[in-house]
């Protein structure tokens, strides 16, 4: 009797273990060692779901599922953040809105009335809008602009000092690659595309990290290229790209990039050609390519492929289309390097 009993209990263990599974809310992410299921993730998203509907105006069940994926992170973000300044408020011993008006509404930068009208004049060709009524938008505009860039960086350290994770598929940009510059195997498991610009001194920092990327990396990452010349405020930037494109075409595309970036203070046009002489380039077929600006369209394309993809400013650059922004540390982009090698060796 005794030996018939005990597969019936474990059966029923079994079945047990089963339904608890079952019933255990799926995780879409984690702080401080704690859940956030999917369950509340959803329930945040809810009004922004509803309003997607069950299609897209191009009726695209892709860019559907993108736009789903995007109010999902969002929700996820709004759910850990919340989460993250309690926790903070609570190791501080003051109440969640002292951590946000400490860190972010106190150090909001509100335009003086001369900036404002400086980013208009600069700006006013692209703006529909009479000068008098684009004034305070632009205000507007440029003091959330303060508040967003406060809240971003009070996010990256909370998630960093209180482990938040993301369990939600990575949002992913579609960014071309054929027909630029790159480093590395065409195979790699990771790509890196790059939006630079050479005379930005934030993409002069970064530099040195993606060479050591490439160095550590050999077989596993490809670094691509592509220009995104911020020639607002940096005029050196356009004859830059352009030069880098004319090395291109004679195969010494790297050589100019690694020279321009090591001596970014001498940019002039002379001193890109000095470059050429030294790598012993066409002389005549470099200097008619960059004196001609017959890269420009060329750098258009980039630029506005850039806009399409989120980029606002340099240095941005996608790992297997996600998206970082800024001079990161090494430590941020190896991690997002292996977090993409594990996702492919899963496949």
């Amino acid at each position: 009797m005794k030996s018939r009993c005990l597969p019936i209990v474990l059966a029923i263990l079994a079945v047990a273990a089963v339904s608890a599974a079952q019933t255990e809310p799926k995780a879409a992410g984690v702080v401080n060692g704690e859940t956030i299921s999917e369950d509340q993730v959803l329930k945040a998203a809810a009004a922004d779901l509803q309003k997607l509907g069950s299609g897209t105006p191009d009726g695209s069940s892709g860019s559907m599922s993108q736009e789903r994926l995007q109010i999902l992170h969002r929700a996820l973000d709004a759910v850990a953040e919340e989460r993250m300044i309690a926790l903070e408020a609570a190791r501080m011993k003051v109440t969640p809105q002292q951590i946000v008006n400490a860190e972010i509404d106190s150090n909001v930068v509100v335009p003086s009335d001369e900036d404002v009208v400086a980013v208009y004049e600069k700006n006013k060709a692209r703006i529909p809008v009479p000068r008098d009524q684009a004034l305070p938008i632009l205000r507007q505009q440029i003091t959330e602009q303060s508040r967003a860039r406060l809240r971003d960086t009070l996010l990256r350290r909370l998630k960093r000092e209180y482990g938040f994770r993301s369990y939600l598929e990575p949002l992913r940009a579609d960014v071309a690659t054929m027909g630029h510059p790159s480093h590395g195997p065409e195979t790699a498991p990771v790509t890196i595309v790059e939006f630079s610009d050479f005379e930005c001194p934030f993409c002069y920092g970064l530099y040195p990290t993606l060479k050591l990327i490439e160095k550590n990396y050999p077989e596993q990452v490809r670094i691509v290229y592509r220009q995104f010349p911020l020639n607002a405020i940096h005029p050196r930037a356009q004859k830059a790209a352009e030069a880098s494109l004319c090395a291109h075409d004679q195969g010494r595309f790297w050589e100019m990039h690694d020279s321009m970036f090591d001596g970014q203070k001498q940019l002039e046009v002379d001193a890109l050609k000095q470059r050429a002489k030294e790598f012993q380039l066409d002389l005549a077929a470099f200097d008619a390519c960059l004196d001609s600006g017959s890269k420009a369209d060329a750098i258009k394309k980039d630029m506005a492929d850039a806009a399409r993809a989120g980029v606002t400013g340099t240095p941005t650059f996608f790992v297997n289309g996600r998206m970082m922004l800024g001079n990161q540390p090494y430590a941020e982009i190896r991690a997002l390097i292996e977090d993409e090698l594990q996702r492919a060796a899963k496949k």
